[in-house]
């Protein structure tokens, strides 16, 4: 990895892919419980999944998975290949926020959407403020090959172009699934990562087997903190297998989690 130019890109563009990062057998190990998950999942979220859904969360708690399972997700968050990559982005006192799952939707026909991830928390204005920092920053890791995302390079910075509100936010007559011209379009193999802001404009891209992987990482501040489930943690006696406890580390120090 060349961690140089991974910072100069996510500095100037917003996003980062390193092709290749995770290969087997280790890929596969992430996979086969990454498929664990999903398949309890959807048993219990059965008329969303069919009807909606794109993603799901919480892969690390304790809810589908076994201890044993978990502890893959933990090894691969707390590995010292990851965390050489998290010091090289502009965070202070990165911390782990959580984990996703992304894969297709059961309705082919249903489009993908633009949107910046804090705008379905945050008012229009508290968007805006939140391009100056602190940065969440998303780390997908592709587990099959799959068409990827479509960004908006620079948005993460910048301010939406008047084009590219009315889209996100589907205002005078506009879809959020309605192309912008600005677009790149980002295709994942099976065990690149890509790297992205939270702030950026972006939508996931649907087809071939879209099964990816993310990584939640944020500034350790109290307006990010307290979206970590204390559930999602690892157990205190797995942190011996850690190469890297430092992300799990600053969540337990800087949100009191008892351990």
């Amino acid at each position: 990895m060349n961690l140089d130019k991974i910072a100069s890109d996510y500095r100037d563009n917003g996003f980062s892919l390193i092709s290749g990062f995770c290969c087997e057998p280790g890929l596969d190990r992430i996979k086969s419980v990454a498929r664990c998950f999903h398949c309890a999942w959807v048993q219990e979220n059965r008329a969303f999944h069919d009807a909606r859904a794109v993603n799901s969360a919480y892969l690390t708690s304790d809810k589908y998975l076994t201890d044993s399972e978990r502890l893959v997700l933990f090894e691969l968050i707390a590995s010292k290949k990851l965390n050489k990559l998290v010091d090289a982005l502009p965070f202070e006192v990165p911390a782990f926020m959580g984990t996703q799952l992304f894969f297709n939707p059961v309705n082919k026909r249903q489009r993908n959407y633009w949107h910046r991830d804090p705008q379905y928390h945050l008012s229009v204005d508290e968007q805006k403020q939140a391009l100056a920092g602190p940065e969440v920053i998303h780390f997908r890791l592709a587990l099959e090959d799959e068409p990827g995302i479509e960004v908006v390079p620079g948005s993460h910075k910048q301010w939406d172009t008047p084009e590219q509100l009315d889209i996100r936010l589907e205002q005078k007559g506009r879809k959020h699934s309605d192309d912008i011209p600005e677009g790149k379009k980002i295709v994942l193999k099976k065990g690149d990562l890509l790297v992205f802001s939270a702030n950026m404009i972006h939508r996931g891209l649907y087809g071939l087997n879209r099964f990816a992987f993310d990584i939640l990482v944020c500034e350790s501040k109290p307006e990010f903190l307290e979206f970590v489930k204390p559930e999602c943690l690892p157990k205190q006696p797995m942190f011996s297998s850690f190469e890297n406890s430092t992300l799990f580390k600053n969540v337990i120090t800087h949100k009191h989690v008892s351990q």
